[in-house]
């Protein structure tokens, strides 16, 4: 197993004879949650080195004995690297999909968080047919009881269709949201967002568009990426024939939701202007910012009197960072406006 001390050794792409769809590298992202990253590395290596290459773990400053447990580990597969601080989903995701491009020669990248994992037989199937290198597909989530994961429903931008802009009028979510059917069908459909679980990207697609912002820190770096390969003119399908697992809470009530830790309303506020913006585009923006922050201004009511005014504050540097697309707000200089400090 390698390390981020260690300087990264390629694999040889001649160490295994590939399967169908090329050689494939799976990038796992963690933080302090040892037991979901046990049970992934342990689906994800059940899978046979001409299915899985390697897996790369991106190891986000974990204080709760991952690092330990990783060293311990032998598979020849295995190549952790590991950052000095936290830097969030996006700065994982940047730092584990840079270490296998650069580390493993992949055809093919598979992403995944580290309570998200492929379903026995899924890179199989993968293999299973040759797989179209300017085409990145997005798998088919589930929660373990079977139920289709809403949070990494892929979706299609209603700014870029009238009548999916309608329909998304009409029906909110479910208008611009793949329909469940979707999950039963035989053939992929082209799709313009998904998450970061599941999402298979061919090498010349991520070398072409290269990494996600690792400003982004939490929430949207997944949609703001994917967002940025259809403007490219990149292809992105939902292939049914490919199911992961997430293993995740489900969102119960998401009128009344409030963020606890706090400091994650400045994430989600920030980066949803972004994403909002890069759908939208042009002029279309202005009004759905004026939309947006109406709303979450007015969600501070939510919030007891001891945590109203650090909403507003992370709220009012959110809408002034995310109109400015300026991701340079280092992680502590958030928490410390979710603390009352550092209010400029």
């Amino acid at each position: 197993m390698a390390s981020a001390a260690e300087a990264p050794g390629t694999t040889s792409p001649a160490s295994a004879a590939p399967a169908g769809a090329g050689r494939l590298v799976a990038v796992v992202v963690t933080h302090n949650r040892l037991d979901k990253l046990k049970a992934t590395l342990a689906r994800l290596l059940e899978s046979p080195e001409h299915e899985l290459a390697a897996v790369v773990v991106a190891d986000n400053a974990s204080s709760d004995g991952t690092g330990a447990w990783l060293a311990s580990k032998d598979d020849p597969r295995l190549d952790v690297c590991t950052s000095a601080e936290n830097r969030g989903g996006a700065g994982g995701f940047e730092m584990g999909m840079r270490r296998a491009m650069e580390a493993h020669g992949p055809d093919w990248l598979v992403v995944m968080d580290d309570d998200a994992r492929p379903a026995p037989g899924t890179f199989a199937a993968f293999h299973a047919r040759p797989r179209p290198l300017d085409t990145a597909l997005a798998a088919a989530v589930f929660f373990p009881d079977g139920r289709i994961c809403e949070m990494n429903r892929p979706s299609v931008n209603p700014f870029w269709n009238p009548a999916v802009f309608l329909r998304t009028l009409l029906k909110a979510r479910d208008g611009y949201h793949i329909p469940y059917s979707a999950y039963e069908e035989k053939a992929p459909r082209p799709i313009d967002l998904t998450s970061f679980v599941g999402l298979f990207l061919p090498r010349r697609m991520v070398a072409a568009a290269g990494y996600p912002d690792p400003g982004l820190f939490l929430y949207g770096d997944d949609v703001i990426y994917t967002l940025g390969l259809r403007r490219r003119g990149e292809k992105i399908l939902f292939d049914p024939g490919l199911p992961f697992e997430h293993d995740c809470s489900t969102f119960q009530n998401d009128r009344q939701r409030v963020f606890s830790p706090l400091w994650k309303v400045y994430y989600a506020y920030r980066n949803g202007l972004m994403m909002y913006r890069a759908a939208a585009g042009g002029i279309l923006f202005w009004p759905l910012l004026l939309l947006v922050a109406v709303k979450w201004r007015l969600t501070a009511g939510r919030y007891g009197a001891g945590e109203r005014q650090a909403y507003l504050r992370l709220w009012r540097h959110a809408v002034r960072d995310g109109m400015r697309r300026d991701t340079r707000r280092s992680h502590a200089r958030v928490m410390a406006l979710a603390a009352g400090q550092g209010g400029d």
